[in-house]
């Protein structure tokens, strides 16, 4: 997971055993939790089991990486605090069948820019998307940057976070929607699929695509066409297009 630490705002941190403690019993969306190398002691466990509890992402690094983010007593724990709210895709759609509208998601997996979150998210908003749905580690981080990029679209759009995606396309699927992959490994271009129904697209990592426990899963597979020599677009970019196909048909 990519952290962009220069511009992130201080009051997007917080340290010390019990202040990280406190904020995950509070129940404030934490992005990353960051942990001591070789860290002991009662209170670490007790953290330890909150933050493996909560399934928040954490990784083990040396107290020089620590110090880089804060000049206070950090006790070998820094906390990335979300600038998003989370929601959960399990509430959301029968919600948006209970009011009567026709389900219309997206799925990224593991997007690595912010930049291209953001425009996606903006995108998403303007085409009428009703949730983006996260896998809980291996995306980029939602921070202020995203935020900004997104033009606010990423506080408008339910942002939805899961650590089993596989999970997540099965109950897609047992809802009533189809589960489209967008990929150059797709046999027909996306202006022939049918898309006024319950749909949610998945767009795959900018260097490997869309992992393939989730494309064996999905119900089909959709293609944008190319002519010149490239090949490959913007992942932001085919997102747009393929939004926007979904806005133009369902016009």
């Amino acid at each position: 997971m990519h952290f962009n630490f220069h511009t992130m705002a201080t009051e997007n941190i917080i340290y010390g055993l019990r202040p990280v403690m406190e904020a995950i019993e509070s129940d404030k969306t934490i992005d990353k939790v960051l942990l001591q190398r070789g860290l002991q002691g009662e209170l670490f466990k007790e953290l330890f089991y909150q933050v493996r509890q909560h399934k928040i992402p954490f990784q083990y690094v040396p107290a020089e990486k620590l110090n880089k983010f804060t000049r206070g007593n950090h006790q070998g724990v820094v906390a990335f605090i979300s600038a998003i709210e989370y929601q959960s895709v399990f509430d959301i759609v029968p919600k948006i069948y209970e009011e009567g509208r026709v389900p219309f998601l997206l799925i990224l997996d593991k997007i690595t820019d912010v930049r291209n979150i953001g425009a996606i998210a903006r995108s998403a908003e303007c085409a009428g998307v009703d949730a983006i749905i996260l896998p809980l580690k291996g995306g980029a981080q939602l921070n202020e940057d995203a935020v900004k990029s997104s033009a606010g679209a990423l506080h408008k759009v339910p942002i939805c976070r899961h650590s089993n995606l596989v999970e997540v396309i099965d109950f897609l699927k047992d809802s009533g929607i189809e589960v489209i992959a967008v990929t150059e490994k797709a046999s027909h271009f996306h202006y022939q699929k049918d898309l006024t129904g319950p749909v949610c697209l998945i767009m795959g990592n900018e260097y490997e695509g869309i992992a393939w426990d989730y494309q064996r899963i999905c119900n089909d597979a959709i293609n944008i066409p190319m002519v010149g020599t490239i090949k490959s677009l913007n992942v932001s970019v085919a997102t747009g297009i393929v939004l926007f196909e979904t806005v133009k048909q369902r016009l």
